[in-house]
């Protein structure tokens, strides 16, 4: 019985090796993450035909669920999103049952499903995004028998990254309010700067209904000037107790805790009615380093890994650190083998 489960917008890591003429060709920078455009269509064609490519489960939350599910027993831990079906479906399938990952997907035939190329240069990582299926997630999927009573009312923590408030800000609300009247924890990402900016009106109707918020330090301060919050970018610990403190919370049986990544700087952790934790990150040594793009999804795995289980917030901090550690070690969101006996 899954314990855990997440929702969010599937997609297939397409990972390869191009030089800078691939990415002046398209129009791309070495170092960003983009929402693909008509132009930027063929490059998925291009890269099947001229490159050797390899593939991971990806999506933020998607990732974020096979990192935990590594840190949880088998059946713990279960996805929900829309894809297609077609090859990249199929592949999707199999990389989550690599780390033992329960999907329960949405299938939309009409379109493919959603694709991510990491594109490499070095130790540059460009992405571009094509969401495509992952965009039509509807909430009559989570609200029928089989995913109703067969998924979402026996799990008993949720987690829901903000890049589905594009998508199905129903599905949200709907899982949110389940998690309130019953006392189960629900959690959520800022995600990115433009869904605190442009996002806004679906973000604070779930704000009432978070237990655990992550995000970064970018984020956070997308919020604060967003919500005109008198903060600074050298203020997270204040933003982070703000939000704790000062968003109206539904469920006052639990205290909100705000987690604020910073990269290799200190992590931040409010909860209602104390003051801010500051966590140092365990440094990586640089010649180690080899993609950084995917460590605040591990963070997040390794944290829900752990916190599921019981432990207190410093040991999920702890656990979030070592996870993300491991993963900026590979290319791509990936899980090495044997990395659940470092946590």
């Amino acid at each position: 019985m899954s314990k855990l489960l997440g929702f969010g917008n599937p997609l297939l890591d397409i990972i390869a090796k191009v030089d800078d003429e691939f990415l002046t060709k398209y129009g791309l920078d070495a170092n960003s993450a983009i929402l693909a455009e008509e132009k930027h269509l063929p490059l998925y064609q291009e890269l099947k035909d001229k490159y050797t490519l390899s593939y991971l489960g990806g999506g933020a939350c998607q990732n974020s669920m096979r990192g935990a599910a590594r840190l949880l027993p088998p059946g713990s831990v279960s996805y929900i999103g829309c894809v297609s079906d077609d090859l990249d479906a199929k592949r999707l399938k199999e990389e989550s049952a690599k780390d033992q990952l329960n999907v329960e997907y949405l299938v939309e035939p009409s379109l493919p499903t959603g694709r991510c190329a990491t594109l490499i240069t070095g130790q540059n990582r460009s992405l571009v995004t094509d969401l495509q299926a992952a965009n039509k997630y509807r909430v009559d999927h989570t609200q029928s028998p089989a995913v109703w009573s067969g998924i979402v009312e026996k799990a008993d923590f949720f987690y829901i990254e903000g890049f589905f408030l594009t998508v199905s800000p129903e599905t949200i609300l709907t899982v949110a309010k389940h998690a309130a009247a019953t006392n189960k924890v629900f959690c959520m990402n800022l995600s990115a700067p433009f869904l605190c900016q442009f996002f806004q009106e679906p973000m604070d109707a779930s704000a009432p209904y978070w237990d655990i918020l992550f995000g970064n330090e970018t984020e956070a301060e997308a919020y604060a000037k967003a919500h005109d919050l008198p903060f600074t970018s050298e203020q997270i610990p204040a933003i982070a107790e703000h939000i704790a403190n000062s968003v109206p919370k539904v469920n006052t049986a639990r205290p909100r805790v705000v987690v604020i990544t910073q990269g290799s700087h200190s992590t931040v952790v409010a909860q209602a009615g104390q003051a801010a934790q500051i966590h140092p990150v365990p440094p990586v040594p640089k010649s180690e380093i080899e993609d950084t793009n995917g460590a605040g999804d591990a963070f997040v795995g390794g944290f829900l890994g752990a916190y599921v289980q019981g432990a207190s917030l410093d040991k999920a901090v702890d656990a979030g650190h070592k996870l993300a550690g491991q993963v900026i070690r590979q290319v791509g969101a990936y899980y090495p083998p044997g990395v659940e006996k470092l946590i």
